[in-house]
């Protein structure tokens, strides 16, 4: 609690900082470069800031806990949301303290692993960058050809990935493929970036049915709407949000051993998170052969 408290008095002082003093015309402008030193205090407090827009004061709790990214720490409960569950010391979501966890149970061996993320930036890609061998980030950034960097950033279509065969020992992705208008196709491009016996594990929202549902297509530029459209937020563009092109189903591991996969399994995290029913991790290996 103490952290939380800390955290909280900094972004109280930013605040009263900010009211006694104007910004130079050179930080509005964005051409003063930030400070090293003060770089990750900012950080925390704009996620300090994020989370206290989404606060339901109701369902506000904390508890002491064991982080997978980052150890010892406190989780905070700040909705009822699972979006609301978040590691007070590096920020980490439900979603990637259920990922942490299974990856940490599934892979011991991460220091020999040459490892592919699908996003940029976040708890999970900071975790990763201290415990794989070498690590590869990219967005989809749609006006950007794949395999170029803009900003930092590369460029990649999960659905066309410009990377060789057998390129890497691991994949990771969270709540990416239900916004891929060809998830199968994106199943076995990841598949063959994969080098044999090499690991996948992602998270997708999972519903309790049969089988996948199908809310849209997309025929070239044009999108068929086959329900009600369904957004998700986009944390890097910001805007209307992400589109969500279907409901995944309990069919889900058969659909990912159809793009070439061995063994698929859905796993728990252990322990369980507080607050909230399991989140499923999907685990798929590659075939050595």
């Amino acid at each position: 609690m103490a952290s939380f408290c800390r955290w909280c008095s900094a972004w109280a002082r930013a605040c009263a900082s900010r009211r006694r003093r104007r910004p130079s015309a050179s930080w509005r402008a964005g051409s003063a470069p930030l400070s090293t030193t003060r770089a990750p205090e900012l950080a925390s407090l704009r996620q300090l800031r994020q989370a206290l827009a989404v606060l339901q004061p109701s369902a506000l709790a904390c508890v002491r806990a064991r982080c997978p990214l980052c150890g010892p720490t406190l989780l905070v409960r700040l909705n009822h949301s699972e979006q609301g569950v978040r590691c007070v010391r590096c920020g980490a979501s439900a979603v990637h303290l259920s990922l942490g966890a299974v990856l940490r149970a599934t892979c011991p061996d991460l220091r020999r692993r040459d490892a592919y993320e699908l996003s940029a930036r976040g708890p999970l890609v900071a975790w990763l960058r201290r415990e794989v061998r070498s690590l590869t980030l990219s967005e989809y950034l749609p006006d950007v050809p794949a395999g170029t960097v803009r900003g930092g950033v590369r460029s990649e279509d999960v659905q066309r990935l410009s990377f060789a065969d057998a390129s890497f020992d691991l994949v990771t992705h969270t709540e990416v493929l239900e916004h891929v208008p060809d998830d199968r196709r994106a199943l076995a491009e990841l598949q063959r970036v994969l080098r044999p016996g090499g690991l996948m594990l992602f998270t997708v929202p999972l519903h309790d049915a049969g089988c996948t549902r199908e809310r849209a297509r997309r025929h070239g530029d044009r999108i068929e709407h086959l329900l009600e459209p369904a957004w998700h937020t986009d944390p890097l563009r910001g805007g209307a949000g992400i589109l969500v092109y279907r409901d995944y189903g309990r069919d889900l591991p058969a659909r990912v051993r159809a793009a070439g996969f061995g063994e698929v399994a859905l796993q728990l995290p252990h322990p369980p998170l507080p607050w909230l029913p399991p989140r499923a991790v999907v685990v798929a290996r590659k075939d050595l052969a």
